[in-house]
């Protein structure tokens, strides 16, 4: 991935407000505080002192889910939205890939209604420090998700509607445990590339190789380590798992082009295998035998988990990959690329992906499976996540649209909640999406 972070601020800059928008709204901002607002629920909640969010009901009752007053402005949202499909630049490290992977992809049903919206969470302000990772938001239940907003990792409670700050990193973090390895001197401002939160760990990776690791029911922060002194050293994904005997471990993917496990019962670094490239994510398959590894190279690689050498190489993107995870029955596993594309593998030949499945926008940035297998979500970098059918063979998708840059996305290990995360100077907020259930019910003579 990019190692230049000026570039990288300079391209968000350009690319990721909605600034259409934000010029209308800064003139309807003015206009209101001149002659006050006729709206019956005002931008701002001047009562708890936050942006007033946005519920189920209202949306059925017809207003916009991020808040936008399309009414007011003077363009519409179907105008800007087709705007965005046709100026939004999609980050290619190899020239014209997006175009010449659209011929190999399948032909998709869209109308899927598998998440229905909840709420839009205005006050929770989900951020991002470098435009191609995005996996900054986890929930740990369908009430509960954490998330990075600037130098704070905080949890949010869609139950309650409170925040809470889990771990501060714009000052000194040090860990308050002694543990062979660990840095007891820990770090001063920490730039977080990548989250991951799991079974009450959580580990943050930074810009410089830093990894901090805090159990969410202890004091403090329990290990901190720097995965190299490279210069090429951001960290760019983390996976927590845990091993068949229960133990607990987390796989860091990095820039200078290692990939690290770490046994987070000792605290120690456990396996350590290089590849050829930058590796951008790696996932582990359910039985922890096989390793998917991405990165900037076209091609993906799978590995033997417990040596790295290579099983087979993963044939077919165009361009760099960012985004990898498997389906719970570990025969089937989905790889994300800046193709604008998210192939679909099956281990039992791997000679070619079985589907490949596009975007609309740009590059596929992150992608989830439910814990129950049903369904599979691919986040593009902004304005769209698409929901599968897996069982369906992926042939239908729910197409959630809005507008804004994706920090990253979540589904509930119980699949009930997904959650996403939008970076916008006005309209950046947490979505909420809750699993919609078909109920039939017998009717019975008692």
């Amino acid at each position: 991935m990019s190692n230049q972070q000026g570039d990288d601020a300079e391209y968000m800059a350009d690319e990721y407000e909605m600034e259409d928008v934000d010029d209308d709204m800064d003139e309807e901002f003015v206009g209101r505080e001149m002659g006050g607002s006729d709206s019956d629920v005002d931008e701002y909640d001047h009562m708890n002192n936050r942006m007033a969010d946005t519920s189920a009901a209202q949306a059925r009752r017809g207003k916009d889910i991020q808040g936008i007053p399309w009414e007011r402005l003077s363009i519409t949202r179907e105008k800007y939205r087709q705007t965005r499909l046709e100026q939004y630049k999609n980050y290619e490290n190899i020239p014209q890939s997006g175009e010449g992977s659209e011929k190999e992809c399948n032909i998709i049903k869209k109308g899927g209604m598998y998440y229905e919206f909840r709420r839009n969470s205005r006050s929770v302000k989900s951020t991002i420090l470098h435009f191609q990772l995005r996996n900054l938001v986890w929930a740990t239940s369908k009430h509960d998700v954490y998330l990075m907003s600037h130098f704070q990792v905080v949890h949010w409670s869609s139950l309650t509607c409170n925040k809470s700050e889990v771990l501060n990193v714009s000052g000194h973090v040090a860990p308050c445990e002694k543990h062979p390895g660990s840095l007891l001197e820990g770090f001063s401002q920490t730039q977080v590339s990548t989250l991951a939160v799991k079974d009450r760990l959580l580990v943050a990776g930074g810009f410089q190789g830093e990894l901090i690791c805090k159990y969410l029911d202890r004091p403090g922060v329990s290990f901190c380590t720097r995965t190299t002194y490279d210069d090429n050293a951001i960290t760019n994904a983390v996976e927590i798992y845990s091993t068949s005997s229960g133990a607990s471990h987390f796989t860091a993917s990095n820039n200078d082009c290692g990939v690290r496990d770490f046994d987070m019962e000792k605290f120690q670094l456990s396996k350590h295998f290089r590849f050829p490239w930058p590796v951008n994510h790696t996932s582990l398959s359910p039985d922890g035998k096989l390793l998917v590894i991405v990165g900037d190279n076209p091609d993906g690689i799978l590995v033997d988990a417990s040596t790295g050498k290579t099983v087979m190489p993963l044939v077919g993107h165009l361009d760099f990959s960012f985004a990898s995870a498997w389906h719970p029955d570990g025969l089937t596993f989905a790889t994300g690329n800046q193709d604008k594309t998210c192939r679909i593998w099956d281990v039992r030949n791997l000679s070619k992906s079985v589907a490949a499945l596009k975007g609309n926008l740009g590059a596929i940035r992150s992608i989830r499976y439910t814990s129950d297998g049903q369904f599979m979500a691919m986040a593009e970098p902004a304005d769209f996540v698409h929901v599968y059918d897996v069982k369906g063979g992926y042939e239908k998708e729910q197409e959630i649209d809005f507008f804004g840059e994706i920090s990253g996305m979540s589904f509930s290990p119980d699949t009930e909640s997904l959650f996403i995360g939008v970076w916008d100077r006005t309209y950046g907020s947490l979505l909420e999406f809750g699993r919609r259930r078909n109920y039939s019910y017998l009717d019975s003579v008692i």
